[in-house]
């Protein structure tokens, strides 16, 4: 039996590495995944479901299909659809997913271009055209959390068009005649301007990552030779790609910049003309991915040190996260961080004090975990998430193993964790959200 399992899983796993990542979708939802997907998810979980028949494997160890997960920063979703996949988020009683709250995020993204607007509406036009121009760097077309912010800005300008229900988040390209079909020129309450997305493109480069920096850097080349002084505000979808454009051209031209993730040298790039970004409380997720790995290890409530107090004090409130049960999944919630309030956010990297608090190694001893990061030179990953899950891991006695990927492919990542039986838990970030059965069906063996 388990030899016909292996090669169902191996076949159906080939099959969702082979399946192309489809673009735009709409907000997440519940259960659901590409056909591809589905049928590799449905094979793990039969496997899955096999081994939980017999939790521990031979002398006593537990199998692998039993360990924690989590699954961080990209929730398991079919990238077309944004549905979630229930499959992967429920692959056993101990995997859960941590991230933030990309809707309440999004929506604080631009109602922060939106204010910004209104109070600096006497010299924003630049050219005095009676129109103020946006670009907008896009990080990826497929993600959940792009796709969101991308809507959250054209909702709050004004410039989205409604498709099936929602805001279309389908890049514009160049748009400086208003005469783009995923677009409208739009208006903001009490603002008498007209509001134009004048350019919008996907930031990825020539080897197919996405989020890139540098194509966003030299996205701002071309736009600003092309049309420089209609360009009133700059909005990128991360920190990442908003602070190349600001380096590169928007910092010298004093045009407001825009991005997304709090990162220390945004930050602190708003003492010298950066407009803005948005806080998703990294130190809040950073806890909280290794969190319900510790509390799945310790076999405990796995509220504990999250919503009720642990034996060390740890405990977050109300107002820095939410749970929603039906999703298993975690979210931390969103704070613009601006002129008025930067000063207090200068650095991302400094755990969440009401969780800095070291837990007994005797009573929980020390865990081996197997963690990745999907793309090794992503900014907001390695220079802010990383950093703080090093301060957590020996706050909660876990020695954990950081794999790097390199942002283009799963199988990147995915040929490290060759030896699962050597980890206690797994803390899993995906290149693309729909292949979550590439790591359970590694894991369910």
């Amino acid at each position: 039996m388990k030899k016909q399992l292996a090669v169902l899983l191996a076949a159906a796993m080939t099959g969702t590495l082979l399946a192309g990542c489809g673009g735009g979708a709409s907000d997440t939802t519940t259960t659901g995944a590409t056909e591809a997907t589905a049928a590799t998810s449905a094979a793990t979980e039969a496997a899955a479901t096999t081994e939980a028949a017999a939790p521990a494997a031979e002398g006593g160890e537990v199998a692998n299909a039993d360990k924690p997960l989590v699954w961080y920063n990209k929730q398991p979703s079919n990238s077309t659809t944004g549905e979630l996949d229930m499959n992967a988020l429920s692959f056993n009683d101990k995997t859960y997913y941590v991230g933030f709250d990309a809707n309440q995020g999004a929506e604080l993204q631009g109602q922060m271009v939106a204010d910004y607007v209104k109070a600096h509406i006497d010299e924003i036009d630049r050219n005095g055209d009676g129109i103020i121009g946006y670009v907008l760097a896009i990080g990826d077309v497929g993600h959940n959390d792009s796709i969101a912010r991308t809507r959250g800005v054209r909702a709050a300008l004004g410039t989205g068009i409604e498709k099936d229900g929602n805001i279309d988040p389908t890049p514009a390209g160049t748009n400086t005649d208003g005469s783009a079909t995923v677009v409208q020129d739009g208006k903001i309450d009490g603002v008498d301007l007209t509001i134009r997305e004048l350019a919008s493109q996907e930031m990825k480069n020539s080897a197919g990552a996405t989020w890139d920096a540098a194509t966003a850097g030299n996205a701002i080349g071309t736009w600003s030779a092309s049309f420089g002084d209609q360009i009133d505000v700059v909005v990128s979808n991360n920190d990442g790609m908003g602070m190349a454009m600001f380096n590169a051209w928007s910092q010298s031209n004093k045009v407001p910049t825009f991005g997304y993730d709090a990162n220390s040298d945004a930050v602190a790039a708003i003492a010298n003309g950066y407009g803005g970004t948005i806080s998703q409380h990294a130190d809040v997720q950073a806890y909280l991915t290794l969190r319900v790995l510790r509390n799945g290890l310790d076999n405990v409530d796995i509220d504990s040190g999250i919503g009720t107090a642990d034996d060390a004090g740890n405990v977050l409130s109300s107002d820095v996260y939410k749970y929603e049960e039906s999703e298993r999944s975690y979210y931390a919630l969103n704070v613009a961080v601006t002129a008025d309030n930067y000063q207090d956010f200068l650095d991302s990297t400094v755990p969440y004090a009401p969780v800095a608090n070291q837990l007994d190694a005797s009573a929980h001893p020390e865990k081996k975990v197997w963690l990745d990061i999907y793309n090794a030179a992503d900014n907001f990953l390695g220079s802010t998430y990383q950093p703080l899950l090093e301060n957590y891991d020996d706050l909660l006695n876990l020695n954990v193993e950081y794999i790097g990927g390199d942002g283009q492919t799963e199988s990147n990542i995915t040929n490290r964790l060759g030896n699962p039986d050597e980890y206690d838990a797994f803390a899993i970030n995906m290149v693309k959200t729909d292949n979550a059965a590439s790591y359970t069906a590694l894991l369910a063996q």
